[in-house]
């Protein structure tokens, strides 16, 4: 999708916007954004008990991602400018603080992010990435998104995005994924997810339905929608359920999960659907075996204010080689020290398990981030710890945000799952459980929770101290010397009596 230059991948059908949300399409087309993936999220998503996400993007805040299609001639100034104006122009769109995407937080990965499209080849495209962990979403984020929507929240499955019930689930988040197919075009995929627990909602019952999980039911279909179906995945603990309708399609996924289709695409009446357990009087909890072959852990060491280190342990339980990219993103003053790099299996160096590394060294002046991409590998049945420690720079005391005690939200560690040329083995066990979802041949990426750093703050009370301190002295000094220049000074006898 290129507008500049005189080259373009928008053909006259498209510039009709029948369906295509035209507020996004100008952006796209001013920019010349080939693929974009931007995501808001609230909350951590839980591997262990969720499994892959539809969407691999769940990492607290927001996160954005572009390839840019561009000329031979131009210079990565100018691709920044583009950058720029891309990030300002989505900020205004979703009502988001995407503008504060500049150097600061914006990096170029060689590895974690591939096009999950196709790339034009008759022109290069670049790469830019950033991520603001400390993002908040709320409904300023959500309505704007449903504007985008055809039949906007009036019909269809979107009249089920309830903001009071939406944001209070255990986590929620909304993705946009704009990508170019040469055999289809341009396809948009705008998609909300949530977590809702039915236990905490309908009080120790796994009872669920529409009306308890979103407070309304479907009303009437999109009439622009050309397919509208309701998926119910049925596992080992949809046992003795019973799913209400009945009239629904049952795909076999593997040998204990399946699929319920609903079609609701030419509903006239209300759909209220809901799934009851006919021998469940409580719930209790069961233990539940992990979800995923691979555990991430990230922390932070050290308790000093000018030091610290990062701590990365990687769990592979499954039987083959896990190799996958890893990518950090750090803002200037965190400030990492390679030489400290070491990887260790069981307490043993293992040097070997780096096959490669880049890094992009923070700029002080600049306030420019720092990048970290390496590929790892993770024996079968081992867990690999990576330690590196880093500083922390000084910052000006106008550069600390609001309630700056609290600390600096780090952005969330990717891991990207290599296979083929770059990786050892393609079955990562990273698939959605049921095939659904938008990820890699190799799997889904897994993002690690965001971090909390601790800098040197200084007294920001000591100006106000200050100016306290100095009109009191001013005032007590004005006062005596305009005593002294306005009174007269007379001696007065009294008389005795």
């Amino acid at each position: 999708m290129m507008s500049r230059g005189g080259l373009t991948r928008w053909t006259l059908k498209i510039h009709h916007y029948t369906v295509f949300p035209l507020a996004l399409g100008q952006i796209l087309r001013e920019y010349s954004v080939t693929e974009l993936h931007l995501s808001l999220n609230a909350g951590k998503w839980n591997y262990q008990s969720w499994g892959v996400p539809l969407v691999p993007s769940t990492a607290s805040g927001a996160e954005l991602w572009a390839w840019m299609g561009h000329t031979h001639n131009d210079t990565t100034d100018t691709i920044d400018a583009r950058w720029r104006g891309l990030t300002n122009a989505l900020a205004g769109l979703f009502c988001a603080s995407l503008g504060s995407m500049d150097t600061r937080r914006t990096i170029i990965p060689d590895i974690a992010f591939r096009p999950e499209g196709d790339l034009p080849q008759d022109y290069p495209h670049s790469l830019r990435y950033a991520a603001i962990p400390s993002e908040n979403v709320c409904t300023e984020n959500l309505t704007p998104f449903v504007k985008l929507l055809p039949c906007k929240a009036h019909a269809g499955i979107a009249s089920l995005l309830n903001p009071h019930r939406l944001f209070d689930a255990d986590w929620h988040g909304m993705s946009i994924t704009v990508r170019w197919l040469e055999n289809t075009g341009i396809e948009l995929r705008l998609g909300f997810g949530a977590i809702m627990d039915p236990v905490r909602l309908s009080e120790d019952s796994m009872h669920w339905s529409f009306q308890s999980l979103f407070g309304r039911a479907l009303h009437k279909s999109c009439l622009i929608a050309s397919k509208s179906t309701v998926l119910v995945g049925m596992g080992p603990t949809s046992d003795g359920s019973a799913l209400v309708p009945y009239g629904h399609k049952l795909l076999e996924t593997s040998d204990t999960r399946s699929l319920a289709i609903y079609d609701v695409g030419h509903n006239v009446e209300e759909f209220q659907l809901s799934q009851q357990w006919v021998d469940e009087k409580q719930f209790s909890y069961a233990s539940m075996p992990p979800q995923l072959p691979i555990t991430v852990r990230r922390v932070l060491t050290g308790t000093e204010q000018t030091h610290g280190g990062l701590l990365l342990s990687i769990t592979n339980e499954g039987d083959t080689v896990f190799t996958t990219a890893w990518l950090e993103t750090m803002p200037w003053f965190v400030q990492f020290f390679l030489h400290t790099l070491e990887l260790r299996v069981e307490g043993q160096q293992r040097d070997d398990l780096l096959s490669h590394l880049s890094f992009t060294p923070p700029r002080d002046d600049l306030r420019r981030a720092s990048m970290l991409e390496a590929i790892l590998s993770v024996p079968p049945h081992s867990t690999l710890d990576v330690k590196v420690s880093f500083r922390k720079a000084f910052i000006l005391y106008t550069e600390h945000p609001p309630d700056a005690h609290r600390g600096w939200d780090l952005p969330a560690a990717v891991l990207t799952p290599l296979c083929g040329d770059q990786g050892a083995s393609g079955d990562t066990g990273l698939v959605h459980p049921y095939g659904l979802g938008l990820f890699d041949t190799c799997g889904s990426r897994l993002y690690t929770s965001t971090l909390l750093v601790d800098l040197a703050t200084p007294d920001f009370s000591m100006p106000y101290n200050v100016i306290i301190m100095t009109s009191t002295v001013v005032a007590l000094f004005f006062g005596t010397i305009f005593n002294l220049l306005t009174r007269k000074f007379v001696i007065v006898r009294v008389e005795k009596a």
